[in-house]
């Protein structure tokens, strides 16, 4: 391969680099993996309406999130353990995100905690991610921490009431049981991948969950990561709940997770800025439908009152733009920058982000526009309504 030039080159990088339970962990998703490939072909469903002789000559693809200008309506999504792709890959990626003027998320369980990331990337657009923990008071340190950091945007996290079943981590022994011959290929398989060994295991600092420490979790081992969820997340919590986030945390709130309509005026009740249409990129329940297809009615509902991203399947600038005309006042992308930060850390996650923008800015042009806010419905075609024009 000469040059990365699309996600899936940078996938195929990521795997080549990668230990296998490793890549397995950052490209997989539940049970058989339904849900994970429909939310691809969700975008394949609608076709662009393409204009012709218009003046495209200037396009602005700029955006604002939660009050804050960015250059495109990206946000790099959370990530557990972004930091095991690369050495020190959450300040790698809050950098390039930076270079890129778009939001990037760390997630509870990054390697790289709060205080680092701000103190290596102090003009990143810092967003913080958090799940239902049953400690509320760890949470509320957390937060206390978060904020004293400068991440002023909190995204949290409410479709992980238990860890979903990914059938590619338990072949891997993220649970920690495997059998003798099993552990022995995990073995070798690590020592396969010297440049892994190199670069993350043993370069750089240790690998603890930095966010973490004061539980005193090693980050050395992913199943450990999967021990803590199962020991933290809180499988009782409701909406009336929530009030507690509030009282905790005095900027922005974001709610991610949300698939109904009726939960996402539950979010609104609860005081959320914004909501992410999402099905954890099809990690949690296998069988749900893609995000993209709830985006619309739950844009619909809710639109008018708070901002609505989307995640799930976004991987290029057409489908930011496919996005924006359902409804969706921005994307969230994950897989994506982890594929390009194991490709090539920093470097790789700019050049994935600048040609996303390329890319957003060319679909634009094609379709006779200048800027997202002239987007709308009207500009795409459903492959019902093509075969109705092909029919007329």
């Amino acid at each position: 391969m000469l040059a990365p030039a699309s996600v899936s080159d940078y996938r195929l990088l990521a795997r080549r680099k990668l230990p296998r339970m490793l890549f397995d962990y950052l490209d997989g998703g539940a049970f058989s993996e339904h849900t994970l490939a429909e939310n691809r072909r969700a975008f394949e469903q609608w076709c662009f309406r393409q204009r012709v002789m218009t003046d495209v000559s200037r396009i602005d693809t700029s955006a604002t999130l939660l009050g804050t200008a960015a250059a495109m309506p990206l946000v790099m999504a959370p990530m557990g353990l972004a930091g095991m792709l690369a050495r020190r890959g959450e300040v790698q990626a809050a950098a390039a995100g930076a270079r890129a003027n778009i939001p990037f998320c760390l997630s509870t369980v990054g390697i790289c905690a709060v205080e680092e990331v701000a103190r290596d990337v102090p003009d990143a657009n810092r967003w913080f991610q958090l799940y239902v923990l049953k400690d509320r008071g760890f949470s509320e340190e957390l937060l206390a921490r978060a904020w004293q950091a400068g991440f002023k945007t909190l995204v949290f996290t409410v479709d992980l009431a238990r860890l979903g079943l990914r059938y590619r981590d338990v072949r891997n022994g993220m649970n920690g049981n495997l059998p003798l011959p099993a552990k022995v290929r995990k073995v070798l398989d690590l020592l396969g991948h010297p440049r892994w060994l190199a670069d993350v295991a043993i370069g750089g600092k240790p690998l603890t969950f930095g966010n973490l420490a004061s539980v005193v979790l090693s980050g050395r081992k992913p199943e450990d990561f999967k021990a803590w969820v199962e020991s933290q997340f809180d499988p009782s919590v409701t909406w009336n709940d929530l009030d507690w986030i509030r009282q905790h945390w005095p900027g922005k709130l974001v709610i991610k997770g949300i698939m109904e309509v009726e939960d996402a005026r539950s979010a609104l009740k609860v005081g959320a800025d914004a909501v992410v249409v999402s099905n954890h990129g099809g990690r949690q329940l296998d069988g749900a439908p893609a995000s993209l297809s709830m985006l619309p009615a739950i844009a619909a509902a809710i639109g008018e009152k708070c901002q609505v991203l989307v995640d799930g399947g976004v991987q290029t600038g057409q489908d930011v733009v496919r996005a924006l005309c359902l409804g969706a006042s921005g994307c969230l992308i994950g897989r994506p920058w982890g594929y390009a930060l194991a490709a090539g850390g920093q470097a790789a996650v700019e050049n994935l982000l600048t040609n996303i923008r390329y890319e957003t800015e060319l679909t634009l042009s094609l379709m006779g526009k200048t800027a997202l806010d002239q987007l709308s419905r009207s500009d795409l075609l459903s492959l019902d309504e093509l075969q109705a024009l092909s029919r007329a």
